[in-house]
């Protein structure tokens, strides 16, 4: 209902729709989950910042995170040509052209930032993509976001050993697969490795699929321009130890590829994640 009611808007009117209730939750304060997060995970991964700036950053982050949900009219209702008509420039997709050139496919690794699903769009578009997917709790949801997440050709995997080796095979076909990779693994499935300074349960999944097919890695994200016009795509390569045996030095080189990407419009991030949840043994919660 609420995300029909979205779409009849136009964008930078939900936009800005968005970005009021993120400013609610900012003077609201901590007593909010979502601006306590934001707030805790700014300070862990800025602790040489200036308060004040960290303290703008998070007002700012808020903002932007109320944009990306006012954006799901946009993302899910739209057809696909009208909301990828708001994609205003691309940025090294010749990485993707060379990627599928040298037929061992592409993993792109797209990081919460920006809008995710404006990404997703695109890459269904104009290629053949198979995405690793977590479905929503509630049934009904999950439906209709699968079936609009889809309604291009995109393959849809779930997050288990099925949708391991549906990775594998699209790759061993020489097409494109997409991965979250910034969200918390179950604990078996992951390892600790620095992000922002900070160690993180970090997943194991895309080094091993990276190192298992050779494939190239690719991050990815659509990055919400200022002028409200809408958005930006942007490619970079992921460094060469992301192909490493050595899961922790490929974990490493993953986040930084991330933290690289997350630097051109930190407040584009999604901080509200408890990115920090599980610690390592003997170091203190952060939540």
């Amino acid at each position: 209902m609420l995300l029909g009611l979205l779409s009849l808007l136009p964008l930078d009117t939900a936009r800005n729709l968005g970005r009021k209730l993120g400013r609610y939750l900012y003077r609201s304060g901590d007593k909010h989950k979502v601006c306590r997060t934001t707030r805790q995970n700014i300070e862990a991964c800025f602790p040489e910042m200036p308060e004040a700036a960290r303290e703008r950053l998070v007002e700012a982050s808020l903002v932007e995170t109320g944009a990306v949900g006012a954006e799901m009219g946009m993302a899910l209702m739209w057809s696909a040509r009208r909301t990828l008509s708001r994609v205003q420039y691309i940025e090294n997709e010749g990485l993707l052209k060379k990627g599928l050139e040298r037929g061992k496919g592409i993993i792109v690794l797209g990081p919460h930032l920006g809008n995710w699903e404006v990404l997703g769009l695109y890459l269904s578009a104009h290629y053949p993509l198979t995405a690793m997917y977590k479905p929503p709790r509630l049934e009904l949801l999950e439906r209709m976001v699968r079936r609009k997440r889809e309604r291009l050709g995109a393959n849809l995997v779930p997050a288990n050993l099925k949708g391991v080796r549906a990775l594998l095979k699209a790759l061993k076909r020489g097409e494109v697969v997409g991965i979250l990779p910034d969200q918390e693994p179950e604990p078996e499935g992951g390892v600790f490795a620095p992000f922002f300074g900070k160690q993180a349960l970090t997943m194991k999944l895309l080094p091993q699929l990276a190192a298992q097919s050779g494939a190239m890695v690719v991050c990815g994200f659509a990055l919400r321009l200022s002028n409200g016009d809408g958005f930006s795509i942007h490619f970079s390569e992921v460094g060469g130890n992301i192909h490493s045996r050595d899961v922790e030095l490929a974990a490493t080189e993953m986040n930084q590829a991330i933290e690289s990407c997350v630097a051109l419009a930190p407040e584009q991030y999604q901080w509200e994640y408890k990115r920090f949840y599980t610690r390592p043994e003997g170091e203190p919660p952060i939540y």
